[in-house]
């Protein structure tokens, strides 16, 4: 049995790390269109630390999750110099040199601040897949057997063949093809493949299989794996990279199809779990192989975390893009008040879901 102590500073670094990367982000790409970034902060709830830059206020917070950076006059907000700074007779030359007010910079700087977290998301996802693919290597689609009666073998895919794409997408890595199998739900799938440099196309559809609960293609993988202490790291790590993203789209289109339920979504709560199990299960293979566990749910987490934000909800980044969007399309700009009340209701719903989901992680424990 080992110390929860370790599972909560996994918890607490690999949250960290994630937030941190997505709220640089758009603190720096912020910074470089010259918007003023008012706090940058790190968790949740009560201050815990806080530290005063020229323009920035630094802070940590009590909850290791989430984070925020505000820039000047996001959502109509704008600092007021108190009265000892306007007495300061060097004020109104700080105040001159000082960043521009966020609803001042052109459109297109906006788009790339707000934009930026999602994507420096995905370059932590990269850097540290860099390392695990570097020391793991990647799982090649290559068809290890094929199961009796199932379609796979009435379509005559055989051991051996090497599958390259399912329904137009390219595949990379084998888990990638299980992405597409696990989540299909009946529907015909078009999957081309190589048999000795030959291209082949057939299509099938996958076996419901009561036993599993689930559909099954009917063919077996995930063994061939190709070292990438080489050059093709850089290569395979983009894929790593991909599987992730491929694997959290899907899953989103499962759970926006009615397929998903609340019990398959997880929060900080679960997350932790998974961490503990996943300590527990490697342990005994050394503290190396742990490292990389904890960096490989960092990249899933980093991954979601620049999709999820991304998706077009009120008080997420994807929500400010839909406005500012609009707003480089079309000329007109929505009054940051009722913007900010729009992402307000959004928050609110969110901290619902979050609650719920909270509820649901607890419930696990005892069931």
């Amino acid at each position: 049995m080992h110390s929860p102590v370790l599972t909560i500073v996994s918890f607490i670094l690999i949250f960290t790390v994630v937030v941190v990367s997505h709220e640089f982000g758009h603190y720096l790409i912020a910074r470089l269109n010259g918007i003023k970034v008012n706090e940058f902060s790190i968790g949740m709830g009560p201050a815990l630390f806080k530290k005063k830059g020229k323009m920035t206020t630094f802070v940590i917070r009590l909850l290791p999750i989430g984070g925020a950076c505000i820039f000047e006059g996001e959502d109509g907000v704008v600092n007021v110099p108190s009265e000892e700074e306007e007495k300061d007779e060097n004020a109104e030359i700080k105040r001159s040199l000082e960043a521009k007010n966020f609803n001042d910079a052109p459109v297109w700087s906006r788009i790339a601040s707000v934009f930026a977290g999602p994507i420096f998301n995905i370059i932590l996802a990269y850097l540290l897949a860099l390392f695990i693919v570097w020391f793991c290597g990647a799982d090649l689609t290559t068809v290890g057997s094929v199961m009796e009666g199932y379609p796979a073998e009435a379509a005559g895919i055989e051991a051996g063949d090497v599958i390259t794409k399912i329904n137009g997408h390219s595949t990379h890595l084998w888990r990638e093809v299980m992405v597409y199998s696990y989540m299909n739900d009946g529907q015909e799938m078009k999957i081309e493949y190589l048999r000795g440099g030959q291209k082949y196309t057939t299509t099938l559809t996958p076996k419901y299989s009561e036993e599993e609960g689930r559909r099954f293609i009917g063919f077996a993988g995930g063994a061939d794996y190709i070292k990438c202490n080489n050059i093709s790291v850089f290569k395979y790590s983009w894929f790593e990279v991909r599987y992730w993203l491929v694997a959290t789209v899907q899953s989103l289109k499962y759970m926006v199809t009615g397929h998903a339920k609340l019990d398959d979504l997880a929060g900080p709560v679960g997350v932790a779990n998974i961490i503990d199990d996943t300590i527990e299960e490697t342990a005994p293979m050394g503290a190396f192989t742990v490292l990389l566990n904890m960096m490989n749910i960092a990249v899933l987490l980093s991954v979601n975390l620049g999709v999820l934000n991304l998706l077009p909800i009120p008080a997420l980044d994807g929500g400010r893009l839909l406005f500012l969007f609009f707003e480089a399309v079309s000329g007109r700009k929505l009054p940051p008040e009722k913007e900010g009340i729009v992402h307000l209701i959004g928050f609110v719903l969110l901290m619902i879901l979050m609650i719920a989901v909270l509820f649901n992680d607890i419930g696990r424990f005892f069931r």
